[in-house]
């Protein structure tokens, strides 16, 4: 069998997994900063119908979303081979491609549905 070509030193593998973590609890600590503000605010400005209750679905999608994206730089951290770094970025397009659809019906639902004042 052929050695691969593609060896990337283990100090750099570990440095770019932990790049990856801080980056991931970094964004964690925004995302969370983010949706305590969503909380504690009253409805979104502008006078939109059902606006906080978008804000609020656009948040956990770009949270989702990101963290899709982490998920691909820790997989693609560990990758073997180029042929297998281009199969995870192929999967992961694929994939958000179809959250993306579904998450832009879900919002489009959101924003058509009625408001229920208490």
């Amino acid at each position: 069998m052929v050695e691969s070509i593609y060896q990337i030193p283990t100090e750099v593998r570990d440095f770019a997994e932990k790049s990856v973590e801080q980056a991931r609890k970094a964004f964690e600590g925004f995302a969370g900063a983010a949706q305590k503000a969503l909380d504690t605010s009253g409805e979104v400005p502008f006078g939109l119908p059902n606006a906080k209750d978008v804000s609020v679905k656009a948040l956990s999608f770009a949270e989702a979303n990101v963290n899709a994206a982490f998920d691909l730089a820790q997989k693609l951290v560990h990758a073997r081979d180029p042929q297998e770094v281009f199969k995870l970025q192929s999967e992961f397009v694929q994939a958000q491609l179809k959250a993306i659809q579904e998450q832009t019906k879900e919002l489009g639902a959101t924003f058509q549905r009625p408001t229920t004042k208490s």
